[in-house]
């Protein structure tokens, strides 16, 4: 077994992932974490009685959590308990228009047929075909490390990628099959995840509607950082040593080695091997000398980055009326606020938002007969987002939530804060206040995306949201898998 000192820079998914993986394998790890909680984005925090989840609030490919735990000889149920939701969301499309989508998968294709006579052939075909994408894709692919072109070169996979639709965009292959504008609308939602307009997405990506229709939305009771708390407890049966409140100021490198992880308070840990788990961006160009970085500020200017967030994170002191667990606000064109986040950045003049109220399935997140509320509009990275704007969009998403769900809830708020792309500078160090990472377009795909691994540190290696496979729990937490396999074997 291998005896060397590693330190993973940072307690998200992909850093508790990598460190749990590298543990098992026989390694000395040490986690450092800045913040004084673990989980990254998926942080909690607590107030007058009401629990939220900061970040990611969506629970899908459960078998990618399955896995996860199995490596280790677990299951999630030793550490949360897990339930699907039914209806999966609520899609608003306008005043009465509220479209539930059933879990069940013969229901849902009824659904379909309602908004769509006849489309029921279709929609069984874009499934079987989201099916064949979503084995390859998320069983195989990304888990390759996409260190060379030589890793998609045999005759079945070329095969297999020509039959993905890579070379595709999301919105042409979604027209091959229905018509209906409301139902390409949410056919084509599971994209804004990945970071890119649908025109913009390899229709590869359609395996996100075969994880949002087929393998269902789940929730874990307690909130999404019960996840985080079940990773920090594994992590620490495997050995992890996990430092919160630990800033790291720069990685010591002495000829093309990593020696040592120095924090702002001038404490060091040597290491044999470092994983950088924290904000590929500010790790390459804060933390290491110029020498030793793997890209420069004109690389990271022209990458398409995923969308920030302005999230705001509400009490109420009453339960509400025609709301599910998750709600999207469709009640606007998609295509102005698209082209606010990708094509001319700026304020959206009618965005689109969502709307997560876990306190409808979850009574622990609140005080009885009181609601806990999420809301977050996509934006363009890179933004200013003082108080004045911030609150013109809380006012501008109220009226519209308040107008379509028929009731009053601006007077009902007892507990109301913010969140946006300043937070998620201050608090990730992320690159241009992103939220969700680096666009999953064609041309960042696989050895497109910034390397895992440091071309001129010898043990230096990366994972998260910045580097393969790309953003979305899910894929972080494989990718802290795909780096530690990597670690390994070059190190052992």
């Amino acid at each position: 077994m291998p005896d060397k000192k590693v330190v993973v820079i940072g307690a998200g998914f992909a850093g508790l992932s990598a460190a749990t993986h590298l543990a098992h394998l026989g390694y000395q790890v040490t986690l450092l974490e800045k913040n004084t909680t673990p989980g990254g984005r998926a942080r909690k925090f607590e107030s007058e009685g009401f629990v939220f989840d900061m970040g990611p609030s969506w629970y899908w490919m459960p078998d990618v959590f399955d896995t996860y735990f199995g490596h280790f000889g677990k299951k999630p149920s030793d550490y949360y308990d897990l339930i699907r939701l039914d209806p999966s969301y609520t899609v608003v499309f306008g005043e009465n228009q509220f479209v539930e989508i059933p879990a069940n998968l013969s229901k849902f294709r009824d659904l379909m047929e309602s908004m769509e006579p006849g489309v029921g052939p279709n929609l069984d075909e874009f499934l079987k075909q989201a099916a064949y994408k979503y084995k390859v894709g998320i069983q195989d692919l990304v888990y390759r490390p996409s260190r060379s072109i030589f890793e998609f070169t045999n005759p079945q996979l070329l095969a297999d990628v020509v039959r993905m639709d890579v070379f595709q965009s999301m919105s042409k292959h979604v027209r091959k099959f229905f018509k209906d504008e409301n139902i390409i609308r949410l056919m084509e939602f599971p994209v804004i995840f990945l970071g890119e307009m649908a025109d913009n997405i390899p229709a590869l990506y359609s395996l996100m509607n075969y994880a949002d229709i087929v393998l269902g939305t789940w929730y874990p009771m307690g909130g999404m950082h019960e996840i985080v708390k079940g990773m920090v407890q594994l992590a620490e049966e495997k050995g992890v040593k996990v430092h919160l409140g630990a800033d790291v100021s720069k990685i010591d490198i002495k000829n093309g080695i990593a020696k040592s992880v120095v924090l702002s308070n001038g404490k060091s840990f040597d290491a044999d091997i470092v994983v950088a788990g924290a904000d590929y961006h500010h790790v390459d160009n804060k933390l290491l000398a110029p020498e030793y970085r793997n890209y420069d500020e004109k690389y990271w200017d022209k990458r398409v980055m995923a969308p920030s967030s302005l999230l705001f994170y509400l009490g109420i002191d009453k339960k509400l009326d025609n709301l599910t667990h998750h709600c999207l606000f469709f009640d606007e064109q998609m295509g102005p606020h698209a082209d606010a986040i990708y094509k001319n950045p700026r304020w959206p003049e009618k965005p689109l938002f969502y709307l997560s109220a876990a306190s409808i399935t979850d009574p622990s997140v609140a005080p009885e007969g009181k609601e806990n509320l999420v809301i977050l509009i996509p934006l363009a990275p890179d933004l200013e987002d003082g108080e004045e704007i911030r609150e013109k969009y809380f006012n501008m998403v109220m009226d519209r939530l308040e107008k379509l769900t028929n009731q009053e809830i601006r007077s009902h708020i007892i507990f109301k804060r913010s969140y946006a792309h300043s937070d998620f500078r201050a608090d990730y160090n992320a690159f241009k206040g992103n939220a969700y990472g680096l666009a999953n377009t064609l041309f960042q795909t696989a050895i497109l995306k910034p390397s895992l691994k440091s071309k001129k540190v010898k043990n230096l290696y990366y994972t998260g949201q910045l580097t393969v496979p790309g953003p979305g729990v899910p894929p972080t937490l494989i990718s802290g898998h795909v780096v530690a396999r990597e670690v390994h074997k070059e190190n052992n």
